[in-house]
């Protein structure tokens, strides 16, 4: 299975177009947050129609720049993640919106509590090849290194990877964090935000990753 992630995108959307000839080769489209710059639904319902007009297998979870009440849209859509499991194909993908709390003040946060709480009431599948999609990253990765030796992922997450061991999980959030890192078998993938370029390919092939790369839209070259 081919998958196209993109992250913090921040309502740029003129860069669906270059970006459009990889969604539509995609089998699934993912976006780990922060699709809108501060918007609410009118602007939610906008952007995902233009990812679901290059390739309507989308699933999304919400940034700490979207305000809560996108939710409501990317669920009545069906494609909404947060705090829920849905099977595509052989898989089933877990996503998780918001962030930990941030410097100064952003409409969508939770505290390491209320990711916990999340966390321990998912109803996962055993035996079913497990993707996680989470705008906010994990502790202590290069995902969420703000500057070198500073770490600012969610501790609950971690620990979930670490119960769980999902395939991939796919993050953003930091926009220092671009990088593939690991916990344990789990990849961790930060593509960088949307909004200057960046993507990132997969290519799963059962419970096992084919191929796995970063990219730039502008420079066409791997990160």
């Amino acid at each position: 299975m081919k998958i196209i992630a993109v992250t913090d995108l921040h309502e740029k959307t003129s860069l669906l177009s270059a970006l459009s000839v990889h969604l539509q080769e995609a089998e699934l489209v993912l976006l780990c947050g922060d699709i809108t710059h501060f918007g609410r639904e009118k602007e939610m319902e906008r952007i995902i129609r233009q990812f679901c007009r290059y390739n309507p297998s989308v699933l999304a979870v919400t940034g700490n720049c979207d305000y809560p009440v996108t939710e409501k849209y990317l669920q009545e859509k069906g494609i909404s993640l947060h705090a829920r499991v849905r099977m595509f194909g052989e898989y089933q993908v877990v996503g998780l919106s918001g962030s930990l709390p941030c410097p100064g003040t952003t409409p969508h946060e939770y505290s390491e509590e209320a990711y916990a709480a999340i966390l321990e009431n998912i109803p996962l599948t055993a035996g079913r090849t497990l993707i996680m999609v989470s705008h906010q990253p994990p502790f202590n990765t290069l995902n969420d290194q703000v500057s070198p030796g500073v770490h600012v992922g969610s501790k609950s997450i971690r620990r979930f990877i670490e119960l769980h061991h999902p395939l991939v999980c796919f993050t953003g959030h930091i926009h220092e964090g671009i990088a593939i890192d690991h916990i344990g078998e789990t990849m961790l993938v930060n593509p960088g935000p949307a909004r200057a370029g960046n993507y990132a390919f997969a290519e799963l092939e059962g419970p096992d990753i084919k191929f796995l790369e970063l990219r730039n839209l502008f420079t066409e070259k791997a990160l």
